[in-house]
This record gives C-alpha cells, structure tokens and sequence, in this order.
C-alpha cells in the first residue's frame, strides 16, 4: 500500500505495559504524529488563519504486537475528501511489517465559531494529491 505522507516516532521503554509489548493507547500517538504532519502542511497550503481540525472518528485495529526498543513508521494517505472533513487511512510498520491500521475522519472547523469550514481551493487541492489511487 501506498502511503504519501511518512513519519516516524521513536518507541520508549515507559511505551511498554505490563505484557512487554508497546501498549495500545501509544497508538493513538503514533497516528496522531501522522495526521499533524498532514495538517501543518495543510495549513501551509492555505492563506486561511482561522481554522484548525478535530478529531469526529478514530477506529485502530492492532495486528502484530510492537516491542521496544526501535522505531515506527507511520504511513498516512487520504481517502476520500468532503466539503469540510476528510477520511485518514493510517497504518504503523515496524521492522518492515504491518502492525496496526487505522482510519478517522477529521473536520476542518472556524477557530472562533467552532462549526465545520468548507475547505479552499488550495487546501482541498492539497488534500485531493494525498489520496489513494
């Protein structure tokens, strides 16, 4: 699978639990490192100073159990665009193999409103180069 956008995130000794593997909530860390990655170049992109995004979904299916030490990749694309939200697919490698799927879909709000903002040209342009083929 194809995934734009990489980043990567050192595993910790206080990641671990109880069992010696990489606990799930740091998942949810991993995937967020992901999606701020996208969102700082999409801001980037955009001249729009008064919006931001929030989380309305997440679900993260684990596969194979991560140990540390070492690092995650993290491999981000875009799977479909809306007028103000988007849908992320997300997935963590570790050593070269599949550990975790995730998928959340994001929405683009006012800073000040804090309702949903139809993204621009630019940004929607931005977000469309991401999506999966």
């Amino acid at each position: 699978m194809d995934y734009p956008i990489r980043t990567y995130d050192k595993l910790r000794f206080s990641d671990t639990d109880k069992q010696g593997h990489i606990n799930n909530a740091i998942y949810s860390t991993f995937y967020e490192t992901g999606r701020t990655e996208i969102f700082e170049q999409a801001h980037k992109a955009t001249s729009k100073e008064d919006c931001e995004f929030v989380i309305a979904q997440v679900t993260i299916q684990y596969l194979k159990e991560i140990h540390w030490p070492g690092t995650v990749e993290v491999g981000t694309r875009i799977q479909r665009v809306g007028n103000s939200s988007l849908v992320l697919e997300q997935a963590v490698f570790h050593d070269g193999n599949l550990c975790s799927i995730s998928e959340s879909t994001c929405v683009q709000i006012n800073t000040e409103t804090r309702k949903s903002q139809p993204f621009d040209d630019a940004t929607r342009n931005y977000f469309e180069s991401l999506t999966k083929s």
